[in-house]
């Protein structure tokens, strides 16, 4: 049985709509950094690691912030119907 310690911090309840230019990112997997949706480092010591994702091209993108999506770095609407614990 999967524990609340086993699934990373909801960092918000909504995705992150950021303008992203073509380039390589780091996504936060673990729910703690605090310039979200990037990984920062916090997930230091602990079981989570980066999603490192590319962009080919400059566009609007909306990335999870409930760290449950299953596309991730990408919302795909699973923080509509999560229960907070």
């Amino acid at each position: 049985m999967e524990s609340n310690m086993d699934k990373p911090r909801i960092a918000a309840t909504k995705p992150c709509v950021v303008e992203i230019t073509t380039g390589k990112y780091a996504y936060c997997t673990c729910g703690e950094a605090s310039e979200q949706p990037f990984c920062d480092g916090s997930h230091a010591g602990g079981k989570f690691t980066p999603q490192i994702f590319e962009m080919t091209e400059d566009k609007t993108v909306a990335l999870c912030a409930c760290k449950r999506t299953d596309n991730p770095p990408f919302c795909d609407g699973t923080h509509a119907s999560l229960d907070q614990d």
